[in-house]
């Protein structure tokens, strides 16, 4: 959180922690893409984000507590990042802005259908993948449902049909 706030709308305040795409984006890919590694992120940017920028804001988001970074077990200074309760809370938010981003600009399928899916199963579906975020980055017990295999597959059959398609 920044030290100093313009104000205290929580708008504002909400702004002050997300308010720049990359920070959403690096959210954005460790929920949904499951990338935890800074390598991960970075090799797997569909955004093509620079080494710097990333750098930048894990740190950031680490310490505003909307990640949390460990030493990786077999190489200590490399590290894995898990979302926190408060991140995981994002879901709805991230829904929302999907949907939005589907009606008013022109996405790609295969990007976009997780989008959709989110958006038909609104908050029943929310909640079962928060609890599955839950148990990936938190140690919550396993939910039965996995949202995300379900998000996974749907995205690669989007990514098929497309290399069908030629």
């Amino acid at each position: 959180m920044p030290q100093t706030r313009r104000s205290g709308c929580p708008i504002n305040l909400t702004l002050e922690q997300l308010g720049d795409r990359w920070s959403l984006i690096v959210i954005r890919d460790v929920m949904f893409g499951n990338r935890r590694t800074y390598g991960e992120l970075l090799e797997q940017s569909e955004e093509g984000i620079a080494s710097n920028i990333l750098a930048d804001r894990l740190k950031r988001l680490t310490a505003s507590g909307l990640l949390t970074r460990r030493p990786a077990p077999n190489h200590r200074q490399k590290g894995i990042y898990s979302l926190t309760d408060a991140s995981i809370q994002l879901v709805p938010l991230l829904a929302h802005m999907g949907a939005w981003g589907r009606r008013h600009t022109r996405p790609s399928r295969e990007l976009s259908v997780r989008a959709e899916l989110l958006e038909k199963g609104g908050a029943p579906l929310w909640n079962a993948f928060m609890d599955e975020l839950a148990h990936l980055h938190l140690g919550a017990p396993r939910p039965a449902r996995s949202v995300f295999a379900e998000l996974q597959a749907a995205y690669e059959k989007a990514l098929a049909h497309r290399a069908r398609r030629g």
